[in-house]
């Protein structure tokens, strides 16, 4: 099955550990705005350290909430300049 896909790469010297944490930490937002079983059905996410690369799908609600969380919180810990993030059509992530 294809999905809507966001697509996040990360400037090589980026602390992925510290990527891996923001993108927990967006998902729990999410279940702040949509609840644990909405986010665990519907949510589908996923870092990628060794290729400085992140996904989060964007096909419901909830992956939207959850991508739209992750970039601002990156925007603002890592900064703008060391990520970019772009709308693709693939499978599944997670």
């Amino acid at each position: 099955m294809t999905r809507d896909t966001y697509d996040y790469r990360f400037e090589p010297e980026t602390d992925m550990t510290h990527v891996e944490e923001v993108l927990l930490l967006a998902t729990m937002a999410a279940e702040g705005l949509h609840g644990r079983s909405r986010v665990h059905l519907d949510a589908a996410f996923r870092c990628e350290p060794a290729a400085f690369s992140a996904e989060v799908e964007a096909g419901t609600e909830t992956g939207d909430a959850i991508a739209r969380i992750f970039t601002a919180l990156l925007a603002t810990t890592i900064g703008e300049a060391a990520f970019s993030v772009t709308r693709s059509r693939k499978g599944r992530c997670a």
